[in-house]
């Protein structure tokens, strides 16, 4: 019988840490760079709290089963606690982290993506107890190697409970009301808000840098403003080659679509930006949640860009690939053979008519002998598929050089409506269906 090497690590937050070790030398040496360091998820495990009565990921504990794994997931953890910004795959895509109490390394994100500074970031974590630690105001007087250090834990509003143990961890964010005194999280995180986004990721991954750095991370997607979101490792190149010096790659994303922003510190509760959990799924809870609304924003075109963003993707146009994108709405039918060549945005830009579509379920192949690319499902295929593959099939119908891309969109229901959020930020003209 053989046993499998496995390391223990107890969490020591919010006790105070200890000074961080000195940087890794491979890291060093290659600080010049983007670095990719292959890890292996499925190495990682989180053992649940053992404490009686408490949720299961209030105070984990993290296993992991190979010593290079560690390894990487320590020099990175250094970098992060060094103020700088390392990206790593989440279950919805590939994030760009930072140390979400430092204003040093916060403003290294929105540097490598040239992201406004009036955007506000999500903070992950990798406990119940982590978060907390966020809604404690925290001692002036007590900080660790810089960084604020708290000693006791704040109370996560109660009417989450029901969110929390139905969906966490997992792809969805909630709005938490910042300490108004001596807020641990830097100001550029919250972009001037009262409230603070705050998730619970379940990529094992993520997870375990939040825990392995003790620190709650900032991190949007890890992709150039604007794009479309990265889901692999090597989107998150493309991207930000020589702008961070390290990218995790974990492999693929699962969901492919961001995390569902709600607030419910409102009544009704609201979705700020649909994403990987339905509103559906969320008013099936019941109680007050039952009443959750959608945010206007959300479900326009393009959002108002005199409003104050609460969340990320309700002012910027985002998602958008090179190429101009044509949206059809739900159940109108496309053009065809040369019409679609013929559309005013080429004929506007003089281009050559290189044309790409992207079928969902209904439109036939071969619509025209122009088409390069198309999202391949059946017809019965539910929106967690088409969520899944949609900014890697926008950012390969880019590598084919396209000038347009024609888009059948999809009926807005349980993941649907995520989807078209998406495409709606992305697109340069939405075609409507004429009853």
């Amino acid at each position: 019988m053989t046993t499998a090497l496995s390391s223990v690590i107890p969490q020591s937050h919010p006790s105070p840490q200890p000074p961080p070790p000195s940087p890794s030398p491979y890291l060093s040496r290659q600080s010049s760079r983007t670095v990719t360091s292959r890890v292996d998820a499925s190495k990682i495990t989180f053992r649940p709290s053992s404490e009686p009565g408490s949720h299961p990921d209030d105070s984990p504990t993290l296993e992991i089963d190979d010593p290079a794994t560690l390894e990487a997931l320590k020099d990175a953890a250094d970098l992060l606690r060094q103020g700088k910004c390392v990206a790593f795959p989440t279950e919805t895509v590939y994030g760009l982290g930072a140390d979400a109490t430092s204003t040093v390394g916060v403003n290294s994100i929105y540097t490598a993506k040239q992201r406004p500074s009036d955007n506000p970031l999500i903070v992950h974590v990798s406990s119940l107890r982590q978060l907390r630690g966020i809604l404690a105001p925290t001692n002036p007087t007590s900080t660790t190697n810089g960084h604020a250090t708290n000693t006791c834990g704040g109370e996560i509003p109660e009417v989450y409970n029901a969110l929390i143990s139905k969906f966490w961890p997992g792809p969805l964010t909630i709005l938490l009301p910042l300490p108004t005194i001596n807020s641990p999280l830097s100001a550029s995180v919250t972009a001037g808000q009262p409230k603070f986004a705050a998730r619970l990721p379940s990529h094992p991954i993520a997870r375990a840098l939040c825990y392995l750095s003790s620190l709650p991370l900032a991190a949007p997607s890890a992709n150039a403003s604007g794009n479309p979101s990265p889901t692999s490792a090597s989107h998150v190149l493309t991207d930000l080659w020589n702008r961070i010096p390290l990218i995790i790659d974990g492999g693929p994303c699962s969901v492919g679509l961001e995390s569902t922003v709600v607030d419910g510190l409102r009544d009704p509760p609201v979705v700020l930006r649909p994403g990987g959990i339905s509103v559906e799924a969320i008013r099936e809870l019941g109680g007050i949640w039952a009443r959750t609304i959608i945010s206007k924003a959300s479900l326009e075109d393009a959002a108002d860009p005199s409003i104050t963003p609460e969340a990320p993707g309700m002012k910027y146009k985002h998602y958008s690939p090179r190429a101009s994108v044509v949206l059809y709405e739900f159940g109108t039918p496309p053009l065809c053979g040369k019409d679609l060549v013929r559309s005013p945005i080429l004929s506007a830009k003089n281009l050559n008519g290189k044309v790409g579509i992207l079928r969902t379920r209904t439109w036939e192949d071969g619509i025209g002998e122009l088409t390069l690319g198309r999202l391949k499902y059946e017809s019965n295929n539910g929106g967690e598929e088409i969520g899944r593959r949609l900014f890697a099939a926008l950012r390969e119908l880019d590598d084919e050089g396209v000038d347009v891309i024609h888009v059948e969109g999809i009926e807005e229901v349980l993941e649907g409506l995520a989807v078209m959020n998406r495409l709606r930020k992305a697109a340069s003209v939405v075609v409507r269906k004429v009853e």
